[in-house]
């Protein structure tokens, strides 16, 4: 219509009407949610999963945690079937996970990332897709992605803290680390640094890389004691933990070295089994849920129905990260009513935690 016809048109048409039409053109271009959303429909919804590494329990219990929590959705109606892409694989191969999922037009993608900054080109292309993002367990940079995690570097803090207020600020301490340049292991290992940083007396004797396997860490950990016996802690994350209490059991001290060990159910037996025959044992773990993934869901699902985050919900550079609670922490005073959850347990379960429904709510305006 040109433009002369246009202006014809509009003399002569109800203003009742032209309201009517001009809020419908307002709602075909503006009803796409906000930038980490893609739409206001009620669904069911699609979700894809990219876990791009399958070499621990806590992965484990996370894919399990994430269908036990898209089987209530299903039944609401809200959500269909996950479509999981979950295998030990490189940057390259978690990028081609994600490529699969966005071919198989899911509504959002829940990923728990390999690298800060390796996969921005693929979460560009889910954007452009129309795509909502979640990343768990650790944050990454692209501005294409929401962040819905723990502090990890709060988490280590804690117990690095705790470490250095048992050593009243002096002793020898051996490090394990998991996966080195693994964006949950850089983040945790940073805040142990910050808070190391603070008590010159503490000296790090050796750092070590387990890539957050109990087998590693347990002949790893026996490797370090071959040659260095006395060591007065040690600060360790995740399932190696398990492994690295064992090593220390094995080797026959007289008196075991703190530990900084794993709210996780093999952990926490054999902290007991070691209580026995060494009373004056100290350990302290901080939860790392396997449920962040759940949180994730539930806050990609605000997101898809059109919801927006309240301004001051998202942090960081750029502000793409929700931080979720820690849910808790095991120390020696909440020991025995922790272990009394995990006893029963296999030793592979995890202490765990994510937010409901009304939590997940509460983040948006």
């Amino acid at each position: 219509m040109h433009t002369v016809k246009r202006l014809h048109f509009f003399r002569y048409i109800s203003p009742l009407a032209l309201l009517i039409m001009l809020v419908a053109m307002l709602a075909a271009c503006g009803g796409s949610g906000d930038a980490t959303g893609n739409g206001d429909n009620k669904g069911p919804f699609t979700i894809g999963v990219s876990n791009g590494f399958v070499g621990s329990e806590w992965r484990t219990q996370m894919i399990q945690d994430l269908q036990s929590a898209n089987a209530e959705y299903m039944k609401q109606g809200l959500t269909k079937d996950l479509v999981i892409q979950s295998a030990d694989t490189d940057v390259p191969g978690q990028i081609q996970q994600i490529r699969n999922l966005i071919n198989k037009g899911v509504d959002a993608i829940i990923v728990d990332p390999n690298s800060v900054s390796g996969l921005d080109g693929v979460f560009k292309e889910a954007k452009n897709a129309g795509i909502t993002v979640i990343s768990v367990d650790q944050a990454v940079t692209s501005p294409d992605v929401t962040n819905v995690v723990i502090d990890q570097t709060e988490w280590a803090r804690m117990s690095a803290k705790w470490l250095a207020e048992q050593l009243k600020g002096k002793g020898n301490i051996v490090v394990v680390n998991g996966i080195k340049g693994h964006p949950a292991n850089e983040a945790r290992y940073n805040g142990v640094k910050e808070v190391l940083a603070q008590y010159p007396g503490i000296k790090v004797v050796n750092e070590i890389n387990a890539d957050w396997d109990q087998a590693k860490g347990q002949q790893k950990m026996s490797d370090v004691l071959a040659s260095q016996p006395n060591i007065d802690a040690v600060w360790s994350q995740d399932g190696m933990a398990l492994g690295v209490l064992q090593a220390l059991e094995a080797a026959n001290l007289s008196k075991l070295p703190i530990v900084v060990g794993e709210a996780r159910a093999g952990y926490m037996q054999l902290w007991q089994q070691v209580k026995s025959k060494h009373s004056d044992f100290l350990s302290y773990g901080v939860v790392n849920p396997p449920g962040a993934a759940v949180s994730g869901l539930r806050v990609a699902l605000q997101l898809l129905q059109g919801k927006h985050f309240k301004a001051d919900a998202l942090q960081g550079t750029p502000k793409n990260t929700l931080f979720v609670p820690i849910p808790g922490k095991v120390d020696p005073e909440s020991f025995e009513s922790e272990f009394a959850k995990v006893k029963d347990k296999p030793a592979s379960y995890c202490l765990d935690g994510y937010i409901s429904d009304d939590e997940a709510k509460s983040y948006f305006s």
